[in-house]
């Protein structure tokens, strides 16, 4: 591409792994990728976890660790970036190269204001006195669409939602004007209608800046709606790239292909989902098991009723002046009846109530009010002993793998240790045996067992929370945003895993989850959220073709799907 701001050649990244046996060893990262960001143009990487796409946005300024090797050629505005000293990037950081990171809460520093925030780069890179850049620091925060910019200037980052954090961090980049903006995974973490929103800004944003975009991104979805041209990375190399309307419209390479296909769609219902391996291997024309796009089987409208939830409600009572308190009703009146196999799809954006429900009904927060009928009891009324063998049948699967498991635990320990405390199996040896059955079950080998989580990626790390949490012989489990933050591949892996165990063990799901199109995959019957309130539920065709709620309307109209050509 001519008139190029930045021109990446032959770049190569490894990292020093230390010596095996005295010999020195090393892990390429990133084997030889070209391209070039025009001036006012949005580039998009994509590609799963480990492609190589942050490592080589994070090269272009030398956010690395010590142990990473550079070679190649980096020509930012003619400079070769790769052999710029400290004090060079350190003057181009921010102020001509800014970044926004995809998890907010760790970019942004706890103990400084907002306004302290903004203010450091306008003082540092511009010269600004304090007065002038507190001035400017709310302007930034106005344009970039927070309400009361000038009362938010004193606040904390924790005060602050997902959506206004990550409007908080494209201030910021944006302070100093940048000619280029780097944003890695910018809105994977946050529901679908702030995630729009996030989108809409950074477009125009960057059409009033006139500066170009790095944007980086697991999700083709998202891509074809920000992006100019794309560029597609598997395992360090780059596969293919080009225009935005050629790569989805007439994709070359398999693996481009393959990422297209595996996204959840809100058309049709398949039994399964593709995954990379099974849609490449169906390109070369192997036959792949369990790749069928066959519609779902019907389930029995008559299965048992494993769940009956009446009018649960949650109330938070928050401190107000010195005495007074402030009721904040999280939930309200929630009911819904929930069969043996059946999955109930749990919908609405950030602050809707859905995951307070599901902690509310296992009782992780205390209710307010209502009943939920388990096997013929109330467990809002059963004794902390009574609660504590109950709970072994209603599970739970967290949305952040890398949190819900204890670092210190091997695989083996972790899913060893619920049915020591339940007493599940005569002793250790039949224990050990039951998880490493559990391990093969949910697709990991027995050579797993003695492994700490860390060795593991995010999908594997999902798939061993599920894992333990089978190890009890649970009736229902509640799914709280349990494969957001999973590459599309990944994310495949883990639904269809679930499916496969419902037909198999008969298990009941509450799915909780800000995408539409995985609760139209995996859910028979879908309930709408908003602020603490049922607004619609339906089965989930019906939801999905003719929501009757403008906030239903909303949440689908939000939704990423892909490039679309200009009528």
């Amino acid at each position: 591409m001519s008139g190029a701001l930045l021109s990446i050649q032959d770049l190569r990244v490894a990292f020093r792994m230390g010596k095996v046996d005295g010999v020195a060893t090393r892990a390429d990262a990133v084997r030889g990728v070209s391209f070039d960001v025009p001036e006012n143009t949005t580039v998009a990487l994509v590609g799963e976890s480990g492609s190589g796409k942050s490592v080589t946005a994070m090269s272009i300024v030398n956010l690395l660790p010590d142990n990473a090797e550079r070679r190649g050629r980096i020509d930012y505005r003619g400079r070769d970036l790769l052999g710029a000293d400290l004090a060079e990037l350190q003057a181009l950081r921010g102020r001509e190269i800014a970044c926004v990171f995809q998890d907010p809460m760790t970019s942004l520093n706890p103990v400084f204001t907002v306004g302290q925030q903004l203010c450091e780069p306008l003082v540092r890179h511009l010269g600004m006195t304090p007065r002038d850049a507190m001035a400017k620091a709310e302007s930034l925060l106005a344009e970039v669409g927070i309400p009361e910019p000038r009362r938010r200037l004193a606040a904390y980052p924790h005060e602050l939602s997902g959506g206004q954090q990550q409007r908080v961090m494209i201030a910021m980049a944006l302070a100093c004007e940048p000619k280029l903006l780097i944003a890695d995974e910018p809105t994977t973490a946050l529901d679908v209608t702030i995630q729009r929103q996030i989108l809409e800004l950074l477009a125009k944003l960057k059409d009033k800046h006139r500066m170009s975009v790095l944007f980086i991104s697991h999700d083709l979805g998202v891509v074809g709606e920000i992006a100019d041209h794309v560029v597609v990375m598997r395992h360090g190399e780059v596969r293919e790239q080009g225009p935005v309307a050629r790569i989805f419209e007439a994709p070359q390479d398999a693996y481009t292909k393959a990422l297209l296909a595996c996204r959840p769609s809100l058309e049709g219902n398949p039994a399964r989902l593709q995954v990379i391996d099974d849609h490449m291997a169906a390109q070369g024309g192997r036959e792949t098991v369990g790749a069928a796009s066959a519609a779902a089987a019907a389930k029995d409208p008559n299965a048992p009723v494993v769940l009956d939830v009446r009018s649960l409600a949650k109330s938070f009572f928050l401190r107000e002046g010195l005495f007074g308190k402030r009721e904040f009703k999280a939930v309200q009146d929630v009911n819904f009846r929930l069969r043996k196999g059946y999955t109930l799809g749990v919908v609405g954006e950030s602050g809707s109530g859905k995951t307070t429900m599901g902690l509310t009904l296992l009782r992780l927060h205390e209710p307010t009010g209502g009943e939920v009928i388990f096997d013929g009891r109330n467990l809002l009324e059963l004794s902390d002993r009574e609660r504590q063998a109950m709970r072994r049948r209603i599970q739970i699967v967290f949305q952040n793998p890398y949190a819900s498991l204890n670092p210190r635990f091997t695989i083996g320990q972790t899913l060893i240790e619920p049915m020591t405390i339940h007493g599940i199996g005569a002793g250790t040896a039949e224990r050990e045996q039951r998880a490493r059955a559990l391990l093969d079950k949910v697709g990991l080998s027995g050579r797993t067992f003695h492994k700490y989580p860390h060795e593991f990626s995010g999908g594997q790390r999902q798939r061993i929370a599920i894992a333990r949490c089978l190890t009890l012989n649970p009736e229902v489990l509640v799914l709280d945003e349990a494969v957001s933050a999973l590459d599309v591949s990944v994310q495949a892996q883990v639904l269809n895993l679930l499916k496969d165990l419902q037909d198999e063990l008969g298990l009941a799901y509450i799915f909780i989850s800000h995408d539409l199109a995985v609760v139209r995959f995996i859910s028979d019957e879908v309930l709408v959220m908003k602020d603490g309130v049922v607004v619609e539920q339906a089965s989930a065709a019906e939801i999905l073709a003719a929501p009757k709620q403008e906030y239903t309307k909303r949440l689908l109209a939000a939704i990423p799907r892909g490039y679309r050509a200009a009528a």
